[in-house]
């Protein structure tokens, strides 16, 4: 079967909502959405954006193809050739704000904001939900791991367990994101230019003899790069011994044995004793990579254990974001074109109090102490709204806990939310992987580790200005009284 562009990449109900604007001749009426979350993942302090480069991809390629168009020809709602005739010339003519990958983020922020035609801006919802939700997810994991690793390897094992490829291997480049070193996926490293790390399987030490003569060979085909498997029959009282043989010998040729591998059993007892016996051998520069299910909280216990291990394969638990696998963000109507073509703030009212949603285009900031360079609070303001522009003092104020309001007079502010689209025009240079990788660190230096810990983290605060508050709670009103 062959496929067409990512344009169909989306839900039938926003075709169906297209057409419904194109019928009513409100499809070209400008709107504002924007895309965020609702609840920290994992119960984290925080979160990590990430997907931007694929959303830019697909926009720059949202195009119908005579293919998408025969395709919607054929549905049941038996749309107006005219309709499709509309959609042969669509692209992207919007504006589209967004969070730079890696940045800390937090609930209830703008990551993205989408500002243009009704038609385009409905089309491209359920696309961006997708690379966003996905990627943030995962570059949030992998982040999670990496703070509690510290200095240790990070490789990224999942594929094998990852939902299809295309997640094996954009989880990939959000595990790259959020800390990890290096993927056993060749496609990924190809492709975004990631280190691979990759060892050898239980099979290839059953597929001879003996034990002996499996790691000897495997030696002689990758001298340089000697890892040895060494759980499959008896961690301590087979695999170590005869790595230990094997790295002795190593040693007499002027060669060294890498590192082992621990993958079942108790990997801090196995390791603490690993540790042992190749020191002992006078193999203490061989180092000890442990896998197995791994994920935040077992690395934590282990290392609390005094698991010796310098590097950790991760697989199943980031790939698939085992404990919590979806972001679960939302893409809402912010603002809509009034009648003299201005934008007008529009509310979603709910009975869940955490579904209301925040009217209006807005900007982020990120407001910084400039003596301690670590960042206070987060802020969101109308754009004609002065007072951050201006290092003006702001009446920090929050809705769900009034008490907290204070008054801030020294702060820097750091735009969150950057042009990447202007008209439909890509305004944003797209930063390298590794750029990405430096700026998440940044990004975590600019914070306390009260909010970065993982078991009970501090809450970091959003703020709204008075105005914003003050708009959202008329139209609370205006729309309670209808």
């Amino acid at each position: 079967m062959q496929s067409s562009g990512v344009v169909l990449h989306t839900d039938k109900y926003q075709i169906n909502m297209m057409y419904a604007h194109w019928i009513n001749g409100t499809h070209n009426r400008k709107v504002a959405f924007e895309a965020y979350f609702r609840k920290l993942p994992f119960g984290n302090g925080y979160a990590v954006s990430a997907g931007l480069e694929r959303i830019v991809a697909y926009i720059q390629n949202l195009r119908f193809e005579e293919s998408d168009l025969v395709y919607l020809s054929e549905q049941e709602e038996n749309y107006d050739p005219a309709f499709l005739e509309e959609l042969r010339s669509l692209q992207f003519t919007g504006t589209l704000y967004s969070v730079k990958e890696g940045t800390l983020v937090f609930p209830n922020e703008p990551l993205i904001r989408v500002e243009g035609r009704m038609m385009e801006a409905q089309l491209v919802e359920t696309a961006l939900l997708n690379y966003m939700n996905y990627q943030t997810l995962i570059a949030t994991k992998a982040s999670r791991i990496k703070n509690v690793a510290g200095s240790d390897v990070l490789m990224e094992f999942g594929t094998r367990r990852a939902q299809e490829a295309d997640a094996a291997l954009w989880g990939t480049r959000a595990a790259y994101v959020g800390g990890f070193d290096a993927t056993s996926n060749m496609l990924a490293g190809k492709m975004f230019n990631i280190p691979t790390k990759g060892t050898h399987a239980h099979s290839w030490v059953q597929s001879f003899d003996s034990e002996e003569e499996a790691f000897e060979r495997f030696a002689q085909a990758l001298p340089g790069q000697v890892t040895l498997l060494v759980d499959t029959y008896d961690t301590l009282s087979s695999g170590v011994p005869h790595a230990i043989a094997l790295g002795k010998k190593l040693e007499a040729e002027g060669k060294q044995l890498s590192a082992v591998r621990l993958d079942s059993g108790d990997l801090a007892y196995l390791s603490i004793k690993t540790r042992e016996m190749l020191d002992k051998a006078g193999l203490n520069y061989v180092k000890i990579v442990a896998s197995n299910d791994l994920d935040e909280h077992t690395i934590m216990n282990l290392k609390v254990q005094g698991a010796k291990v310098d590097s950790w394969g991760v697989g199943t638990q980031l790939i698939t974001a085992a404990d919590q696998p979806t972001l679960g963000g939302v893409y809402k109507l912010v603002a809509r074109e009034g009648a003299n073509g201005e934008y007008l703030p529009t509310i979603k009212i709910s009975g869940n109090p955490e579904k209301v949603t925040n009217p209006g285009i807005k900007d982020m900031y990120r407001l910084i102490d400039p003596e301690t360079n670590k960042a206070i609070a987060d802020y969101l303001c109308f754009p004609h709204e002065e007072l951050v522009s201006t290092g003006a003092p702001l009446h920090l104020f929050n809705p769900s806990h009034p008490y907290l309001n204070k008054q801030l007079k020294k702060y820097k502010a750091e735009a969150l939310l950057v042009p990447v689209f202007l008209d439909g025009e890509l305004v944003y240079d797209l930063p390298s992987l590794e750029e990405i990788r430096a700026y998440h660190r940044e990004q975590l230096n600019l914070f306390w580790p009260e909010y970065l810990r993982m078991l009970n983290p501090e809450h970091y605060r959003l703020y709204m200005s008075d105005e914003v508050w003050e708009t959202k709670n008329r139209l609370m009103k205006e729309h309670m009284q209808k």
